[in-house]
C-alpha cells in the first residue's frame, strides 16, 4: 500500500515539473533570471498542493482497505454521539448454520448459578440441518420399536368341521367344501397379518447423522442447556416444577444425564408428564424431537461426542 502510494507522489511530481519546464534552455536561463521567485512560489504551492493530495488518497484508501474498528474509550468526548451507532449489541449474534463449527456455550445448574463454559464440538452440534435425513432415521426408529404381533387364523388354524357341508349337486345352492372358509362367520382370515418384525435396515452412518442433525437443530434454536450436573437436593417433585416454571416457551424437557440415572432425579420426575429423564447411552432423535427443550449435563455432552466420533465398525 505505501509503495502504491508513493509511485502516485512520484507520477504527480513528474507531470508537475513537465509542465512548469519550457522547451529550450535559453528561455528557459531568461526565465529563471526574470521570474526566480514567482516559479519558486509556484512551485512551492504546487508540491505542497500535491503533497496535501496524497495525504488524502493514502487516507481515503486506508479507510477503504482498514479491518480496524475503532470503539470509543474511557473518554466519551472523542467520539461525537451522533457520530457512534445506535443499534443495540446482541448477546449471541446471528451465524451461519452448519459450518462444523467449534460453539461456546455457558454452565449452570437447577440454581441457575455460573459454572463456568463448554465447548461444543461442531462435527457434532453444527452440522448442516438435512430433513431427509430426520424423515429417514425416525421411520427406521418407529418401526423398529414395533412389536410385530398381530396374527390372523388360517383355515387350519379356526375351528370347524372339515367335511362338505352338503352335496356338489342337486341342491340349488351354492357348491362349498367347507364351512371354515373365508365367507362363512367364524371362518378363516385370508392374507391376513402374521407375527413379524417390521424394522428395515438403515446404515449406521446414517443414523449417527440424524443425531447430529438433531443436536445441531436444538444448538440453533437456542433450546439446548448445559448443566454441570443434573443433581437435585431432594426428590420432591415441587424442585423440578420451580424450576419448570422459570423455563419460557417451553412445554416438554428432556433431561440427559451421562450415567445411570440418579434415583432421587428419578423420583423427583416420574410424576411429571412433561419432563422426562435419559441416559446418553439412551439419546436418540425421536426423542429429541417429541420435546422442544434439551437439558444435558456436562458428562452426557463428552459421551455423546466420545461416540460421534468412535469408528464406525464395519
Amino acid at each position: 500500500m505505501a509503495a502504491f502510494i508513493s509511485k502516485r507522489l512520484l507520477r504527480s511530481l513528474g507531470t508537475l515539473n513537465s509542465v512548469g519546464r519550457p522547451s529550450s534552455n535559453g528561455a528557459k536561463l531568461a526565465s529563471s533570471h526574470r521570474s526566480h521567485g514567482t516559479c519558486t512560489s509556484l512551485y512551492g504551492e504546487g508540491l505542497f498542493s500535491v503533497e496535501r493530495s496524497g495525504f488524502h488518497l493514502a487516507r481515503s484508501m486506508s479507510r477503504q482497505f482498514s479491518s480496524t474498528i475503532l470503539t470509543p474509550g474511557a473518554d466519551e468526548g472523542a467520539f461525537p454521539s451522533e457520530l457512534l451507532s445506535t443499534k443495540a449489541v446482541v448477546a449471541t449474534p446471528d451465524r451461519t448454520i452448519g459450518l462444523c463449527q467449534d460453539l461456546l456455550i455457558p454452565v449452570t445448574n437447577f440454581h441457575n448459578e455460573d459454572k463456568g463454559f463448554m465447548v461444543l464440538a461442531g462435527d457434532v452440534f453444527d452440522v448442516p440441518i438435512r430433513k431427509d435425513i430426520i424423515h429417514r432415521v425416525v421411520r427406521w426408529q418407529l418401526a423398529k420399536r414395533q412389536q410385530g404381533t398381530h396374527s390372523t387364523k388360517t383355515i387350519s388354524e379356526v375351528s370347524g368341521t372339515g367335511r362338505k357341508p352338503w352335496n356338489q349337486k342337486g341342491t340349488g345352492r351354492a357348491r362349498h367344501g367347507s364351512l371354515r372358509g373365508p365367507q362363512f362367520r367364524g371362518g378363516e382370515t385370508k392374507h391376513g397379518p402374521k407375527p413379524r418384525s417390521h424394522a428395515f435396515k438403515l446404515n449406521k452412518k446414517v443414523r449417527r447423522l440424524g443425531l447430529k442433525i438433531a443436536l445441531s437443530a436444538r444448538v440453533a434454536e437456542g433450546k439446548l442447556l448445559v448443566f454441570d450436573d443434573l443433581a437435585v437436593p431432594s426428590h420432591k417433585t415441587k424442585n423440578i416444577v420451580s424450576y419448570y416454571n422459570q423455563m419460557e416457551n417451553t412445554k416438554k424437557v428432556l433431561l440427559v444425564d451421562g450415567g445411570p440415572i440418579d434415583e432421587k432425579l428419578k423420583l423427583a420426575t416420574q410424576n411429571l408428564h412433561y419432563v422426562n429423564v435419559l441416559p446418553s447411552i439412551g439419546l436418540n432423535v425421536y426423542s429429541i424431537l417429541l420435546h422442544d427443550t434439551l437439558v444435558m449435563s456436562r458428562d452426557a455432552i463428552n459421551s455423546i461426542v466420545q461416540r460421534m466420533h468412535t469408528p464406525i465398525n464395519r
